[in-house]
């Protein structure tokens, strides 16, 4: 496991002095989600893509008839589901960690790496609404998120802006992760960070 910060200094693995003793060369560099090693989650592929698909396949739809039959207002009716496709395209990026742990914090795509002795508490909350009920990780912080962070991944390129993330915020100190969209049990997801967060914490 190994991360690397402008703000956060490990021994680089193999580094050697003049001496040649190992262990005695420090790196620092900012540290991005490139860097991502350790456990690591992405979302399931199992069961996403199909309702993608189908949001763009109706999207095209209305917009191949708003052209051949000259109505414009279809076009108009189109750009719902391709802006429902778009915003749900990182369901269908295979192999793209979007959370996960290791030695120095929990990171979150689209957040940054935030630091375990910045973590107050790890807990699941079912959701239960008319269409069903949904698990969700609510990560408690004992400070709001700029003062949590040792890596601030929050801006992104423009055209990813507009594309889910894997979090949001419930208030400045109370991020909540929807579980149900995740390829690990949520149950696994919650025992590893807090296991990794009580072992951490004092890092």
């Amino acid at each position: 496991m190994r991360w690397i910060s402008s703000q956060t200094e490990i021994r680089a693995p193999g580094g050697r002095n003049g001496d040649g003793h190992p262990g005695s060369n420090w790196k620092t560099r900012m540290v991005t989600d490139k860097d991502i090693v350790g456990y690591t989650i992405g979302y399931d592929q199992e069961e996403v893509h199909f309702p993608i698909y189908a949001m763009t396949a109706l999207a095209v739809a209305f917009f191949v008839a708003a052209i051949f039959k000259g109505i414009p207002i279809l076009a108009v009716v189109g750009l719902l589901p391709a802006a429902v496709a778009y915003y749900n395209l990182p369901l269908l990026e295979s192999g793209r960690p979007r959370i996960g742990s290791g030695q120095y914090g929990l990171f979150i795509e689209g957040l940054g790496l935030i630091s375990w002795r910045a973590v107050e508490s790890i807990e699941t909350l079912e959701m239960v609404e008319r269409t069903g009920s949904s698990l969700e990780l609510i990560i408690g912080l004992k400070k709001p998120i700029p003062e949590a962070l040792l890596a601030d991944w929050r801006s992104r390129p423009f055209l990813r802006r507009p594309m889910r993330l894997p979090w949001r915020l419930a208030s400045k100190t109370e991020i909540r992760i929807p579980l149900d969209v995740l390829d690990r049990p949520s149950a696994e997801i919650k025992e590893t960070f807090v296991r990794m967060w009580r072992f951490n914490r004092g890092t």
